[in-house]
């Protein structure tokens, strides 16, 4: 169905009376993002006055920004481990906060990596469900009618553990999704899951997704919005159909319940949903047993209107793949959250995910900018940062986080009132490096676009990609994995093609790389190795039986991990080397 995505911006044109109060919050505090942000500042520093960290800089009760400033140093989660630690032994001490800390958030961490563990208090939850509950009143000023239907999520939550000291740790959406304020939310004409919450607090992550699938499959003319977190959790699923449309069609036609879904509440609550229908699994297996599952979504379920999936950043890549399965629907990034602080919402939810800007809402925490690449460390307030220019954000929670460095690189775009925009630019680090060099994300992810272009004549795309520096041989070199989504296996790209893919990608690096390639020799010519299909998947299990949550988890981008390098390499079906060197001259520039 189109959408229509140029209606006015202006918050409240058309808003509802039901709609109205979140509105005219949202413009309450993005017109007044000073004085929210002093406000912020001074209830954090007051209430956490005593707590051990503030005393320990002589902060002495002050509250104003200048003394704040000049005596709370700015940090990074190494400098706050050794008193992370002590709470998670059991130091009940106000640490941090005044307010007992409930539980730990773990970040998504690596594959290969130990996971953060972030502090938070039980009121945090409060914040979080009140930027949730300003998301569908800015999206019903774009979309119409989503509260004559559902929305088919699939959510997922990842088993607890507990600290030394008896402390949950657990990612910050599992926490949400067993807490009262989801599981006893009110009822909303316009929050309406197909999935029941039995099937999405599931620890199994295959009886929950089968459950869900399979509900959403019952519901499928319901559906108004499909999604996941990221977009690699939709694709996910959209995976899971394939490998399990037969059993989910016998389900569907007999009125039964798979034998592997052996979780009791779950078993339970199937059983109010469960009935024969018999016409319903035929379609489904008339739809699924097609070799093309090009427009899968709108095809299983044609009244959704958009997918609501986040594809910014690394996501991105994502994008032609969701394009394919769904038609080209549009695909909303509705909200910007980490472990650490809810930080805003996308004010224009259905603009191009190439236009995608978040407005940081001032009441979530105390924000601080540190212009990037610049040599002076001059932190900038929220209202104050620039359009085009690009910051790391710091923040200072209500849970005690004082000065703290998230890692994120935004970009200023615009503003909403007196509230900027930002763009997710990208994390703040390196992926790759040989030896002067430094390959970022966002430089890795636009090579593997630039290489894509060279596959599209042969209907062929990068689904999944990889990377690690080899330095075992000398002079050493890029690896990049790839898995590829080839539609056409009769006009397949040749291995000629997949070489100049590799050049592509180096001539679409810096000139700092090209130099070393080129001028220096120190860098070997780029190999992509191209791996079965599912390897990622794969990939995506193993580190979940590791620990990582379904959720949150992201295929690392760089990896280092011997028993991930050891998986990916056993799936290599072909390698690849860029066949002569790239482009450099010493004038040139970028």
């Amino acid at each position: 169905m189109a959408v229509d995505s140029t209606l006015p911006t202006p918050l409240g044109v058309l808003a509802s009376d039901k709609n109205a109060k979140a509105l005219q919050f949202i413009e309450e505090m993005t017109k007044n993002v000073n004085s929210v942000q002093q406000r912020v500042l001074r209830e954090i520093l007051s209430r956490n006055a005593d707590t051990e960290y503030l005393k320990r800089f002589n902060l002495n009760g002050a509250t104003d920004r200048e003394t704040f400033k000049s005596r709370i140093p700015v940090v990074t989660y190494e400098n706050l481990q050794p008193d992370i630690q002590r709470i998670a032994n059991g130091d009940k001490s106000p640490i941090f906060s005044a307010h007992p800390i409930s539980e730990f958030l773990t970040s998504s961490g690596t594959s290969a990596g130990e996971r953060k563990l972030m502090p938070t208090i039980h009121e945090e939850l409060d914040r979080r469900q009140l930027l949730y509950s300003l998301l569908m009143p800015v999206m019903n000023l774009y979309v119409p009618g989503l509260d004559k239907g559902n929305g088919l999520y699939f959510l997922f939550v990842k088993a607890s553990t507990k600290t030394p000291g008896g402390l949950l740790a657990r990612p910050v959406l599992t926490s949400y999704y067993n807490s009262d304020h989801f599981k006893t939310r009110p009822y909303d004409p316009f929050n309406v899951y197909t999935s029941p919450n039995e099937a999405i607090l599931c620890i199994d992550s295959f009886q929950s997704m089968y459950a869900q699938m399979l509900c959403g499959l019952i519901m499928r003319d319901e559906v108004l919005r499909v999604g996941a977190v990221f977009a690699s959790g939709l694709l996910r699923a959209i995976h899971f159909l394939q490998i399990n449309w037969k059993e989910l069609a016998h389900d569907i036609a007999n009125g039964t319940l798979n034998p592997k879904v052996t979780d009791a509440s779950v078993r339970e609550c199937m059983k109010k949903i469960m009935k024969p229908n018999p016409e319903l699994a035929e379609f489904i297996t008339r739809e699924c047993s097609k070799e093309d599952w090009e427009r899968i979504i709108v095809r299983i379920w044609p009244n959704t209107k958009y997918l609501d999936v986040i594809v910014t950043g690394a996501m991105a890549q994502y994008i032609p793949t969701l394009e394919y399965y769904s038609g080209g629907l549009p695909m909303a990034c509705t909200m910007y959250a980490s472990s650490e602080c809810y930080f805003g919402l996308n004010l224009n939810p259905m603009c191009k995910p190439s236009e995608v800007a978040y407005t940081i809402m001032p009441n979530m925490a105390y924000f601080e900018f540190l212009p990037h690449e610049s040599s002076a460390s001059c932190f900038v307030d929220l209202a104050d940062v620039e359009i085009g220019k690009e910051y790391e954000l710091i923040i200072t929670t209500y849970a005690g986080l004082c000065r703290y460095r998230v890692g994120d690189i935004l970009r200023v775009t615009g503003f909403h009132n007196l509230a900027p925009q930002f763009r997710f630019v990208r994390r703040k680090n390196v992926l790759l490096s040989i030896e002067s060099d430094k390959t970022d994300e966002a430089e890795l992810q636009n090579a593997i676009e630039s290489a894509s272009l060279l596959l599209k004549e042969f209907n062929t795309s990068v689904v999944e990609y990889t990377s690690y520096a080899d330095t075992k041989q000398i002079p050493g070199h890029y690896v990049i994995y790839w898995e590829l989504l080839v539609k056409d296996s009769v006009n397949a790209p040749t291995d000629d093609v997949l070489n100049q893919c590799c050049l592509q990608m180096e001539e679409s690096l810096n000139s700092v790389y090209r130099q070393s390639r080129v001028a220096d020799n120190s860098i070997g010519p780029l190999e992509i190795r191209v791996v079965q299909n599912g390897t990622f998947e794969e990939l995506m299990d193993y580190a979940i039986s590791r620990g990582a949550s379904i959720n949150q988890y992201k295929v690392p981008r760089c990896i280092s991990f011997t028993p991930i390098m050891e998986l990916l390499d056993s799936r290599v079906v072909s390698k690849h080397f860029s066949p002569c060197l790239p482009h450099w001259t010493p004038e040139r520039r970028g």
